[in-house]
């Protein structure tokens, strides 16, 4: 069967293999295979793939099934995986407990089951858990070639937002200087590190802080990480026209910060904001709050809109990539 694949030389076969291992991008429905001296590794979503690699499209051999959850339930269980630990979200305790015990039943690798047992909630932006296996809700979660290890009891965490926070990752250079204005466990601040920029991570959250500072150190870029906790309207004043990117990824009250944000950015800035609306008008509400705060100081262009994912019925989560130009502004 042809399905995409990325094509490397064999001798950098193991370090491309693992790249694409940890950013969980690997078809494990097919076999690697080996021709004429190149690797070939079937990927799951070839729009995720670096375009430091290859892709194409060959016929490859299925793997062998293996024995999943599915296999021993007769239905299909709902999970999310986060390392070795696995995520449910289900209301019967009953339930939960046997997709538990299937999944170790079957051939996946898993350590720990974790049932929501809330929402999320509060400040922090945290959820209560049912731990259904395992010793705690410790974990360690590989993307795109980073390591993260947080507490899913203590900080907030979306493993289906990895894509996203790649796509903005490879718009950073080295030397930039970013602000990560809800950075939680570093998932923007450490990949941003390792493109050579200067990173501020702010977070309300000491556990969060915590993990951000162990999450530079264990990925080799604590020099180049700062990790404040604060609410970052507190800390904008200190790092008055400073940035040249800045995200906000929280989504449901970000506009609340906007003003913090026009503080923080520098003459010359690329605003990544985070929003949650109705899909009738789903970046407009965003590009608005932007251009009230903005304008006429900074020149305002929407650079990018962009569907991140379906967030409920009719509600879309989505980013603005906006540019903002002070000197083009003084200019006109």
């Amino acid at each position: 069967m042809e399905v995409p694949c990325v094509r490397v030389p064999l001798e950098d076969g193991e370090t491309t293999r693992r790249e694409l291992a940890d950013a969980d991008l690997i078809a494990d429905d097919y076999e690697l295979t080996v021709d004429d001296g190149s690797l070939y590794v079937p990927v799951t979503d070839p729009a995720a793939v670096s375009d430091e690699f290859e892709l194409v499209t060959r016929a490859v051999d299925e793997r062998e099934t293996q024995t999943t959850p599915a296999d021993l339930l007769g239905f299909d269980p709902t999970y999310e995986r986060l390392g070795e630990a696995v995520l449910l979200d289900e209301d019967d305790g009953d339930r939960a407990r046997e997709i538990s015990d299937a999944l170790f039943q079957s051939d996946l690798p898993v350590e720990t089951v974790l049932n929501k047992a809330s929402k999320v909630k509060g400040e922090t932006r945290v959820r209560d858990w049912d731990l259904l296996a395992g010793e705690d809700t410790e974990v360690v979660h590989r993307e795109y070639g980073s390591e993260f290890r947080l507490d899913l009891a203590e900080v907030y965490f979306s493993p289906r937002l990895a894509t996203e926070r790649h796509r903005v990752a490879e718009q950073v250079t080295a030397d930039e200087r970013t602000f990560d204005m809800f950075a939680g466990v570093g998932p923007f601040v450490v990949p941003f590190a390792k493109r050579g920029a200067e990173c501020v991570g702010v977070d309300i959250n000491p556990d969060a802080i915590e993990y951000l500072q162990e999450n530079a150190r264990r990925n080799g870029v604590g020099d180049r990480v700062t990790a404040l906790c604060d609410d970052v309207r507190a800390t904008a004043s200190d790092y008055e026209n400073w940035a040249d990117r800045i995200v906000m990824n929280l989504p449901h009250s970000a506009d609340e910060f906007i003003d913090a944000a026009v503080t923080i950015a520098g003459d010359e800035c690329v605003l990544h904001y985070y929003d949650i609306q109705h899909e009738d008008d789903p970046f407009g509400p965003g590009e608005r709050v932007i251009r009230r705060a903005a304008e006429p100081a900074y020149e305002v262009t929407v650079e990018t809109r962009h569907v991140v994912r379906s967030y409920a019925p009719h509600e879309l989560n989505v980013c603005l990539d906006v540019r903002l130009d002070r000197s083009t502004a003084l200019r006109n």
